[in-house]
């Protein structure tokens, strides 16, 4: 089995939810929208957000701003708000050092996940990305790992791990594309899903099992 990790990116890598809050609070106070406009898009956002949400947006309250105009607003503030924990950072430059080859698998629009990740500092330390936009596919199609290989420069016939939050999307995923799994434990896990081989509550201590290897 080839040293190949794909993670996910939001809330394994990144923390998308605070950022999330940050962003939004920051939109409505900039144009002064209300507090339904506000609430709308908490709830509309919640688990991912593209550029037709601002159409929609737009069309439901008749806003005078344009929905392209809110979107680009919404992704930079996004990128800028998109944290990852310094010792995230070190722990991936380490498996780099080792030999890993890093990528990553995430479902979002193309332009925000890759400004997160320009953001946040990841971009050096990541061999490739395959965001659910650029195929208008989301995990855990199969054709979204093999992208996210690709774009590795390796095969994912040759296997590896993905490490995720997700239960469905990551671990499921991951398992349907012949890959080792951990999990990062948080959401409810479904009935009947087929158990990751390691579970863990920090993407750390997920770098660390990768660390500890054994590649004899």
């Amino acid at each position: 089995m080839q040293r190949l990790a794909l993670f996910d990116l939001d809330d394994t890598l990144a923390a998308r939810q605070s950022a999330l809050s940050g962003a939004l609070t920051r939109l409505c106070r900039s144009h002064g929208f209300s507090s339904d406009v506000e609430q709308w898009l908490r709830v509309e956002l919640a688990d991912r957000a593209t550029a037709t949400d601002f159409t929609r947006l737009q069309d439901a309250f008749e806003l005078k701003q344009s929905a392209t105009d809110l979107w680009q607003e919404y992704v930079d503030l996004m990128s800028a708000a998109a944290t990852c924990r310094p010792e995230v950072l070190e722990g991936l430059a380490r498996l780099r050092a080792a030999g890993w080859t890093i990528g990553v698998v995430t479902n979002g629009a193309s332009d925000i996940q890759r400004a997160k990740l320009a953001g946040t500092g990841l971009v050096s330390l990541i061999n490739g990305i395959a965001a659910s936009g650029d195929l208008g596919i989301r995990k855990p199609d199969r054709r979204l790992f093999e992208l996210a290989a690709t774009r590795c420069g390796v095969s994912l016939a040759d296997g590896g791990w993905m490490i995720g939050d997700n239960p469905g999307g990551d671990i499921a995923g991951g398992h349907q594309a012949g890959l080792h799994t951990i999990w990062l434990r948080g959401r409810p896990w479904p009935d009947g899903l087929l158990a990751a081989h390691h579970v863990v509550d920090d993407v750390i201590d997920a770098i660390t099992i990768l660390l500890n290897e054994n590649w004899e």
